[in-house]
C-alpha cells in the first residue's frame, strides 16, 4: 500500500525536472502521473475479480513482480514516450498491489481486528502520500530524476520477499478460471473508465468538445456495460450485490469524501501562496500537515472501529470532515497560516476515521470469492472521487474566484474561490452523511457469497 501510494505522490515533484530533461511540455510531462493514475482507475475492479479467481497471493505476487521491474525501465527510460509506457506498467502492477492488499485483509485478520488493520492500511497510504515530495526532492537534487523510479526496486524486491513468506498461500491452486472471466466486460469497463478519468484531466478544469465527446462515450459505455452485465454467464460486476444498502452507501460515499478532499490539493496550494504570501518551501511545509494527521490518526482510527462499530465511526469521521470544510468557508484571511491548519486537521482526522470505519464495513459484509472485486470498486469510487475532485472543485474555484488564471489571481479573489469551494464541499459532505445515515438505519442483507 505504501508503495502504490508514493508512486503517485513522488513522480509530481519531479515534473518541472523532467520537461527540463527531455525537452518536452508541462501539459506533455503531466501523463507520466496521469499514465499511472489511468492504469490504475481503468484496471483495478478487473485485476479484483481475477485475483478472485486465480488467486490472491499468485496475482500479488505477479503484480509485485511487475510494479518493480517497471520503477526499473521508467528509471533506464531514454525517451518520454518509454517513460510513458513504463510507467503505465507501473500503474498496472500497483492496481493489482491497491486492490488485493485490501482483500487480502479478510484472509489474513480476524474480523474482530479488521478495523485495526484498515486503519494501518490507510496510514501506509498517508505515509506514502506524505513521503512523496520531501523524497522525491531529496533524490533529484542527489542522484538524479532516474532515482525517484529506481528506489522504488529494492523496496519492491522487499515487498515481495514479505508476500512471499508470509502470506497464506492460495486454496486448490488456479480456479478454472478464465471461462469465469469477463473479457468483454472488463474491456468495456476499462474503455469506460478510461473515457471518464480523460475527460476530467484534459483540460486541466477547462470544458471543451474534447472533455464533452469523452463525457459521452463514457455515458455510452456505461450504458452498454450494464447491458454486457446482465445477460453474461459471469459478470464482472453482479448488479444484485447493490442491493445491499451497506455496499452501495459505502461506495457512493467514498465518492464524495474524495472529491472533497481532493479540494483541499488544488485550492490549498494557491490559496498559501496567493492570499497568504508563503513561499514554496513554507507552502509544502504546511501541505505536509493534512497527510501527517491522517498518518498518525489511520491507527487510532482503526482501533476506534473495531471498539465502537463501522457505523458509528463513520459517521463521526464524516462529522469531522464536514466540519472542517465549514472551518475553511468561513475562515477570514486574517488568521493566517493558523487558522488554514485547524480546519485542514479537522478534516483529515475525519476523513483517517471515515476511511478505516467505511473500509471495514464494505469489506466485512462480502463473501470470501468476491472481495477482491470489491476491494477494486472500493478503491475505484476512491479513484473517481479523486479525479472529479480535481477537475470539478478546481473549475467552482477558478468560477468563483472570477480568474482565467489562479496563479495570477489577487488575494481577496483567492480566498472568495476557497470560500465558495468549500461551501460546495461541505455541501457534498452533508450529503454522504445523509446517505450513511439511511444506509445504517435500513436492514441488514446477508453476506454477499458465490450465490449472488
Amino acid at each position: 500500500m505504501l508503495l502504490s501510494s508514493l508512486g503517485i505522490s513522488i513522480a509530481n515533484v519531479a515534473l518541472p525536472t523532467l520537461a527540463q530533461a527531455f525537452g518536452a511540455s508541462f501539459q506533455q510531462v503531466q501523463w507520466i502521473v496521469l499514465a499511472y493514475l489511468l492504469a490504475i482507475t481503468t484496471l483495478i475492479v478487473s485485476v479484483g475479480r481475477l485475483g478472485d479467481l486465480v488467486g490472491r497471493r499468485r496475482l500479488l505476487l505477479a503484480g509485485l513482480g511487475l510494479f518493480t521491474l517497471a520503477s526499473a525501465l521508467c528509471g533506464a527510460a531514454p525517451t518520454l514516450g518509454l517513460l510513458l509506457a513504463a510507467r503505465a506498467l507501473q500503474g498496472l502492477g500497483a492496481a493489482v498491489m491497491m486492490a488485493l492488499t485490501v482483500a487480502f485483509v479478510g484472509d489474513t485478520v480476524p474480523k474482530a481486528q479488521t478495523g485495526s488493520a484498515m486503519g494501518l492500511l490507510g496510514t501506509m497510504s498517508a505515509i506514502g502520500t506524505a513521503l512523496g515530495p520531501s523524497l522525491g526532492g531529496v533524490l533529484i537534487a542527489g542522484p538524479g530524476w532516474r532515482a525517484i523510479f529506481l528506489v522504488n526496486v529494492p523496496l519492491g524486491v522487499v515487498a515481495w520477499l514479505l508476500a512471499h513468506r508470509h502470506l497464506p498461500v492460495d486454496r486448490g491452486g488456479p480456479k478454472a478460471g478464465r471461462a469465469g472471466f469477463d473479457l468483454p466486460g472488463t474491456l468495456l469497463l476499462a474503455l469506460t473508465l478510461a473515457a471518464y478519468a480523460l475527460a476530467m484531466t484534459i483540460g486541466r478544469g477547462h470544458v471543451g468538445m474534447v472533455n464533452l465527446a469523452l463525457l459521452s462515450a463514457a455515458v455510452v459505455g456505461a450504458g452498454l456495460f450494464w447491458l454486457v452485465e446482465t445477460r453474461a454467464a459471469s459478470p464482472l460486476v453482479r448488479w444484485a450485490m447493490f442491493r445491499d444498502p451497506g455496499l452501495s452507501a459505502g461506495l457512493a460515499t467514498s465518492a464524495l469524501v474524495s472529491t472533497v478532499m481532493m479540494a483541499t490539493l488544488v485550492v490549498g496550494p494557491f490559496y498559501l501562496s496567493r492570499a497568504l504570501g508563503l513561499d514554496a518551501a513554507r507552502v509544502g511545509l504546511v501541505l505536509s500537515v493534512g497527510p501527517l494527521a491522517a498518518a498518525l490518526t489511520g491507527v487510532p482510527a482503526g482501533r476506534l472501529t473495531d471498539r465502537f462499530g463501522a457505523g458509528r465511526v463513520v459517521l463521526g469521521g464524516l462529522a469531522g470532515i464536514l466540519a472542517g470544510c465549514l472551518g475553511l468557508a468561513a475562515m477570514p484571511p486574517a488568521l493566517g497560516v493558523a487558522g488554514y491548519i485547524g480546519p485542514i486537521v479537522l478534516a483529515t482526522v475525519g476523513y483517517a476515521l471515515f476511511q478505516a470505519a467505511n473500509n471495514t464495513a464494505v469489506m466485512n459484509g462480502i463473501g470470501a470469492d468476491q472481495r477482491g472485486m470489491v476491494s477494486g470498486l472500493l478503491n475505484l469510487s476512491r479513484n473517481l472521487g479523486l479525479v472529479t475532485g480535481a477537475s470539478v472543485m478546481g473549475a467552482v474555484f477558478a468560477f468563483a474566484a472570477k480568474a482565467a488564471d489562479v496563479a495570477t489571481a489577487p488575494a481577496d479573489a483567492v480566498a472568495t474561490g476557497l470560500h465558495a469551494t468549500f461551501v460546495v464541499a461541505a455541501m457534498l459532505v452533508a450529503v454522504a452523511l445523509a446517505v450513511a445515515t439511511r444506509a445504517r438505519l435500513a436492514p441488514a442483507v446477508p453476506a454477499l457469497g458465490p450465490t449472488h
